[in-house]
């Protein structure tokens, strides 16, 4: 297939566009694209005269959605944290696992330790599993690097990402993820001396599309993060919060002040700060995976975000530690299953709302002006997607285009 003046056609099409029809749902579908974008979607018998003589490929009768988008990824990291996995299993406490060199020190170290090339190859490996489950585009944070370098290295390995397989990229920058070991107990020190300087380093470089940061009471405090922010919109960059997850302290709250694209994680969030995302619409994600691997039992307020009308989106949060979930697929099924989210309202997570949380207008529907970036399934309907475990049913990924 080619980028240029195709008409697929033989599908039905969940264009994830608002409408009255579940999913956007369309049988007997045609998606006319030009040069990578959607110039025409509709029933074919709708097909406007201009577009009847293009070059046709059928799809099979098969279900075509928007190609999936994982809004929130720590993807480039060094090692992994299995051991430690195994030793909490065993029974060892946090302290004793910290004690034995695990948690976010073990995973700072191993990636402080790695090369761009090394970053690159393993990133890569977790890559092209999810750009076989229908993938088009990723968001990569940084934030295992705690020192200038590092940082910077993290994300120009997330560019490279973009360089070398075909799928879009979206860069973060988490400086404020920790407080390195050799800043312990200077806090603020540590966003004075590094992550403030690293973020100015990386944008004069050209390497962030976003500013993000983790509030907690084991990571930084709402003032403390308010003040990487003033500096992100003093270089007119968008954030994005991880708020929430382990107590409530305000972050959502914080970050919609900021009109963020998104707050993260928001277990503990309360209807205050749900009113307060809706205000600046603020896209609420949803990470099933860190929720599961941590065996947490507060779960994000799925009602309270429907009644006020904040979109949902669903990622995979993968990283070494709390997610080492490497399936958006399963991600969907998650949502539904941990959290009580709908098919539909999953997919949506994964498609329309998940490009909203990056800032993208260009992505997330089938709709003309939308980079052609198609999944094309061997289902009957979208619910399946969320419905099974362990189960891939990708029949081809179009990007931009081309399959």
């Amino acid at each position: 297939m080619t980028g240029k003046d195709t008409l697929f056609v033989d599908m039905t099409a969940a264009t994830m566009q608002d409408s009255e029809a579940a999913y956007g749902l369309i049988s007997d579908a045609a998606i006319a694209v030009s040069d990578g974008a959607i110039t025409w979607v509709g029933p074919v018998t709708d097909l406007p005269a201009d577009l009847r003589d293009l070059p046709r490929q059928s799809l099979g009768g098969r279900l075509v959605t928007p190609g999936l988008i994982d809004c929130h990824t720590h993807i480039v990291h060094g090692g992994d944290r299995a051991v430690e996995f195994e030793m909490r299993l065993n029974g060892a406490s946090y302290e004793e696992v910290a004690r034995a060199g695990g948690g976010i020190v073990s995973t700072v170290t191993a990636t402080r330790g790695a090369s761009e090339d090394e970053l690159l190859a393993e990133a890569l490996r977790r890559v092209d599993v999810l750009i076989a489950e229908g993938v088009t585009c990723i968001e990569v944070k940084s934030g295992y690097g705690l020192d200038i370098e590092t940082e910077l290295r993290m994300l120009r390995v997330a560019r490279k990402i973009a360089e070398s397989r075909p799928l879009r990229v979206k860069t973060t920058f988490l400086g404020a993820h920790a407080t390195p070991a050799e800043y312990s107990g200077r806090d603020d020190d540590y966003i004075d001396e590094v992550c403030i300087p690293a973020l100015r380093a990386a944008h004069a470089e050209g390497l962030v599309d976003a500013v993000d940061g983790f509030c907690e009471g084991i990571a930084f405090q709402p003032a403390q993060i308010a003040r990487v922010f003033d500096v992100a919109q003093d270089l007119g960059l968008p954030v994005k919060l991880h708020a929430e997850q382990l107590s409530s302290l305000g972050g959502a709250k914080l970050a919609a002040s900021y009109g963020a694209l998104s707050a993260d994680h928001i277990e503990y969030l309360d209807e205050d700060g749900v009113r307060a995302m809706a205000e600046a619409g603020t896209v609420a994600v949803i990470l099933p995976g860190a929720f599961y691997t941590l065996r947490e039992t507060q779960a994000p307020p799925i009602a309270l975000l429907r009644k006020h009308g904040v979109p949902m989106a669903l990622a995979t949060d993968i990283n070494p530690g709390s997610s080492p979930l490497n399936s958006l697929l399963l991600t969907l099924n998650m949502g539904c299953t941990l959290f009580r989210m709908t098919p539909e309202e999953a997919l949506r997570g994964a498609t329309q709302n998940a490009a909203r949380a990056l800032g993208l207008t260009d992505a997330g529907t089938l709709a003309p002006g939308m980079r052609a970036d198609l999944a094309v399934w061997d289902i009957r309907h979208p619910a399946e997607l969320a419905y099974r475990i362990g189960f891939n049913p990708l029949h081809t990924r179009i990007f931009g285009g081309i399959a």
